[in-house]
């Protein structure tokens, strides 16, 4: 199916007025065959990049969750008891969203560009 410029404008509007504005463009920096060369650019960003307690707590979708990830990593010495403590008063007192945003699957790759 063929559509010049004003039939689409005519048959989809909407769809028309997105490709034609600004705010949703990406720019195409280079085009790559080999996927193991893409994926290794796209998450270079990140490449040396270690998560901290903030970044699993972020993942969280409540309060019990991050606090499973606060006691698993002091009990398995990634933070200290100290640490911990407070990481539980701010969850307790502020909830896990005053932490940051929650981060979605694929963050790393989908921000590894940025």
């Amino acid at each position: 199916m063929e559509f010049n410029k004003e039939s689409l404008k005519k048959t989809f509007p909407t769809l028309a007025k997105e490709l034609e504005s600004e705010e949703n463009k990406v720019d195409i920096r280079s085009v790559r065959t080999d996927i193991g060369t893409g994926e290794n650019a796209a998450s270079a960003r990140f490449a040396h990049y270690t998560p901290d307690v903030i970044d699993f707590v972020r993942r969280c979708d409540n309060e019990e969750q991050a606090e499973e990830i606060i006691a698993y990593l002091e009990k398995r010495g990634g933070i200290k008891s100290q640490c911990a403590e407070r990481l539980r008063k701010q969850l307790k007192e502020k909830g896990v969203r005053s932490f940051g945003p929650k981060k979605e699957a694929d963050y790393y790759l989908k921000r590894g560009e940025q």
